[in-house]
């Protein structure tokens, strides 16, 4: 029992947890409409006196349970474009550890200079985002016209024989040119070196920091996946939760196998609070979505960044 009281000992008070709660809720609930649900539960940890490095280590593991969630929604989409996942998995495990190598194993003096950058940079996103998802879906839309074209244009209508032979393929091959695409359906995206080197690197990031990795995956994949929004986010809800359980295996790795009891940076207690509280706002983010403007939570976001901007630079320069 001491040692169980070890494990999840914190300096936190009762309030500061269900404070923390509250905001895993939020957190979980704005991941699933808008994402960056980060730039919630890390300012408040970092306003409780939480270290820097230990509040992006214990969010990051809190919101897996989450990140799951969002991806188990997506099931459909992403059982659509399920050949991309061999090269795309790989590479964001392989950022991911990356990221949690270097949070890990870089002085926190070296993260505390770097976040408050880094906290610009995933405000930037947030701040972006309505252009950013306006511009991927109307490229969406314009590979799904162009398919439909190319669909119409593949589909001669004086070669009875050359039909039937098309149909067949096209139902026995995924992405063949009968059926589908006579429907219009776009044929199983291809991965490019661009992209798996994107999603490698923005891999680095989600392990190294967390936030509003998500906006910035929809972004790359956007571009760079031949594939429909729907798609795209399925995509990138399980690439995110990919990085953050390698980069949490990673972290728990290193705290109990390289460190002394008195310098781990996991609260467990945060964790499995975060934990809770992201699982049920994922469940209960798209009825909250249909209910709350997004720039409403577009602006919480980026007051709640500010102030852990805020309270990083005055421990920096002032603290």
């Amino acid at each position: 029992m001491e040692a169980l009281a070890d494990f999840f000992l914190t300096d936190l008070s009762l309030a500061q947890l269900l404070l923390i709660l509250v905001a895993g809720i939020w957190a979980g609930a704005i991941n699933t409409v808008v994402g960056s649900g980060t730039l919630v539960t890390f300012p408040v940890l970092v306003a409780m006196g939480v270290p820097p490095v230990s509040a992006t280590v214990s969010n990051a593991m809190g919101l897996i349970a989450g990140n799951f969630t969002g991806a188990w929604g997506y099931r459909r989409e992403i059982r659509q474009v399920k050949s991309v996942l061999k090269k795309l998995v790989p590479a964001s495990i392989l950022g991911g550890v990356i990221g949690a190598t270097l949070l890990i194993t870089l002085p926190e003096e070296v993260f505390g200079r770097v976040a408050p950058i880094l906290i610009v940079v995933s405000l930037a996103f947030v701040i972006a985002q309505p252009r950013l998802s306006a511009w991927v879906r109307a490229r969406a839309a314009a590979r799904e016209k162009d398919a439909e074209t190319a669909g119409s244009a593949a589909d001669p209508t004086d070669n009875a024989a050359d039909d039937a032979t098309g149909d067949a393929a096209g139902d026995s091959a995924e992405g063949g040119p009968g059926k589908a695409a006579k429907a219009g359906r776009p044929s199983m995206p291809t991965v490019s070196l661009v992209l798996m080197l994107l999603v490698f690197a923005a891999g680095i990031y989600g392990g190294y920091f967390v936030a509003a990795q998500g906006i910035l995956l929809m972004g790359i994949l956007g571009i760079f996946l031949m594939a429909n929004i729907q798609q795209a986010n399925g995509v990138k809800n399980l690439l995110v939760a990919v990085v953050n359980l390698t980069a949490a295996i990673s972290y728990v790795l290193v705290d109990y196998l390289l460190r002394e009891p008195a310098d781990r940076v996991i609260l467990w207690e945060v964790v499995v609070v975060i934990a809770v509280g992201s699982t049920l706002g994922g469940l209960i983010g798209a009825w909250v979505g249909r209910r709350l403007s997004p720039l409403v939570l577009r602006l919480i976001i980026v007051t709640l960044g500010l102030v852990a901007l805020f309270v990083m630079l005055r421990n920096l320069f002032v603290g």
